[in-house]
């Protein structure tokens, strides 16, 4: 009868096996910190496209996700925030006539050249015009300024935009109008939020909608970007969404909050070009782990062929020897990932603060990249095992 299995036996038995692997990495130095770098090259590679693309996502749906409504009404030629294009405000006067709707507000939504009051330097902004009366976003900072925005041309400004700022925010937190240009108007500061620059924008500006047309006199009231819909208490969102569909003229559409984020998500997975590329650097990367530690591996199996033979011609099986380049796989995949983590954070912080970007390190990040590191290193070890699998001793002797 075969003997049970005796888990101490085991463990003593790895306990006291040689750990050829890193002995064979350690022996050439040299060849080990070039197999090293160039994981950790490849790593932080995969790192920051990861961090761009995750980057791109929250940064250009940063202002969908804030948005304090239960229906959101697009023209039906809208594909994401920046590009909403506009349709008549009839459609959300319409929108009342629907049983469950409380009240429909109006958003209006456009880029326009900023002069920093501080360097004088012209940056496009993204300017939201919306009801005073009531929060169209769930940010207390513009909440609680809403009255101060009912006033002609004063605007609250984005503290987290893109640029040099701090002066003149010191000067609105201490109470202090600030006063700049927007196109050729003139406007007044007279609060602050939190957002964020995008990839599209470089910070954002709120103000009433009375002030927004006052920015844009070519464009009319009767036009809007956005519908916000509040329901009635107790209303089933999706039965209201599906009766305004029907109700309203096919050249609006409507979702619920969390149909139209998921929207814009979508826009950006299948019509971006930045996120194609932020993919295809990471997959880049990948392959470029793979080719390094491939190189490493297989000059190390052809440098220790004839000790190889001797194993084979001792009795030693191939899934020995495939084990040995396999510990040299994972000994170089740990060895190479947690460098690379210490320099993606670095660049994380460095890129953020320079590009005033969302980019941050969650662990589900790290514990992809890691897992990616095995995997790099482990297919670098099975293919650099092919010729190990079919060395006879009587060839190499």
């Amino acid at each position: 009868m075969p003997g049970k299995f005796n888990p101490t036996k085991l463990l003593q038995a790895f306990q006291n096996r040689t750990p050829l692997g890193f002995k064979q990495l350690k022996h050439d130095r040299l060849r080990l910190l070039t197999a090293i770098a160039g994981i950790t090259f490849a790593d932080v590679l995969i790192f920051m496209q990861l961090g761009f693309s995750d980057a791109l996502y929250k940064t250009n749906t940063q202002f969908p996700r804030q948005i304090q409504t239960d229906l959101v009404v697009l023209s039906s030629e809208a594909e994401n925030f920046g590009r909403l294009r506009t349709f008549s405000r009839r459609r959300l006067y319409q929108a009342l006539d629907v049983q469950g709707v409380d009240h429909a507000d109006a958003l209006y939504i456009a880029t326009k050249e900023w002069k920093n009051p501080q360097t004088r330097e012209k940056k496009s902004m993204l300017l939201i015009g919306q009801n005073p009366a009531r929060p169209a976003f769930t940010l207390p900072e513009v909440n609680e300024n809403l009255e101060k925005i009912k006033l002609p041309n004063h605007v609250l400004f984005d503290r987290a935009a893109r640029g040099e700022y701090q002066e003149a925010i010191a000067q609105v937190d201490a109470g202090e109008l600030v006063t700049t240009e927007v196109g050729l108007q003139t406007v007044s500061v007279v609060g602050l939020f939190e957002v964020g620059a995008s990839f599209a924008s470089d910070g954002a500006i709120i103000t009433s909608d009375q002030n927004f047309l006052r920015l844009f006199p070519r464009k009319e009231a009767g036009v809007v970007s956005m519908g916000l819909i509040q329901l009635e208490a107790g209303a089933d969102a999706e039965q209201v969404r599906a009766n305004l569909s029907t109700h309203l003229a096919d050249d609006v559409q409507v979702f619920t909050h969390e149909e139209y984020v998921d929207f814009e998500v979508d826009d950006i997975k299948s019509d971006s070009p930045i996120g194609f590329v932020f993919g295809l650097g990471s997959v880049m990367g990948f392959i470029v782990g793979v080719v390094i530690v491939y190189q490493v591996l297989s000059t190390d199996v052809n440098s220790h062929l004839a000790e190889y033979a001797t194993f084979k011609a001792m009795g030693y099986r191939n899934s020995y020897l495939l084990g040995v380049v396999f510990e040299e796989a994972l000994i170089l995949s740990l060895l190479g990932f947690f460098p690379s983590l210490l320099v993606a954070l670095g660049a994380y912080q460095l890129t953020a603060r320079a590009t005033a970007l969302a980019i941050s390190m969650p662990a589900s990040r790290a514990l992809i990249v890691f897992m990616l590191t095995l995997l790099m290193c482990n297919v670098s070890g099975a293919i650099a095992t092919r010729r190990l699998q079919s060395a006879d001793p009587a060839d190499i002797f």
